[in-house]
């Protein structure tokens, strides 16, 4: 009998591994409006979250996002792209982090910290566009090293 369950437990953990992507996960549905992510680092995933979908049509809403840092973070560096149909139609970038000026609060973390955020955020839009896309967003550190990467679907079948 022991023998079976040391089979069953190695043919789980061989199927785990064999997965080479990380799940979707879904952000939030409500609607007409559809939010989902996953990791396109190919090594960690992460939580992100929002109460609702609707607040993402505000000016800012509150996010919460956790992981545990693979490399340390003395500079930060984002880049988002908006795609549609396979096409980039615009892209995003900006420095988060740098020595002596650092726009977020985690700036300066080290491997192997747990990272969490809760707070405001400011996407600077004042509607989403109707439709289906992705947006792409990178974390990169000093070293052009992944911190964190996703891509985003949107689903909007309804006008704001």
């Amino acid at each position: 009998m022991k023998t079976s369950n040391v089979l069953v437990l190695i043919l789980v953990l061989l199927s785990i591994n064999a997965s080479t992507e990380w799940p979707t996960h879904t952000v939030c549905k409500e609607d007409n409006l559809e939010i989902y992510y996953k990791s396109c680092d190919p090594q960690q995933d992460f939580a992100f979250s929002i109460d609702r979908c609707s607040d993402v049509t505000t000016h800012t809403f509150n996010i919460r996002a956790a992981m545990v840092l693979r490399h340390s973070i003395k500079e930060l560096y984002i880049k988002v792209d908006l795609i549609i149909n396979g096409k980039t139609v615009f892209s995003y970038s900006d420095t988060l982090c740098e020595p002596g000026h650092s726009k977020l609060i985690f700036c300066g973390k080290k491997k192997g910290e747990h990272l969490y955020y809760e707070g405001p955020v400011t996407l600077g839009i004042k509607e989403i566009p109707q439709g289906d896309y992705t947006v792409s967003a990178r974390l990169t550190n000093e070293d052009r090293v992944t911190v964190a990467c996703a891509d985003f679907t949107v689903k909007n079948y309804l006008d704001y």
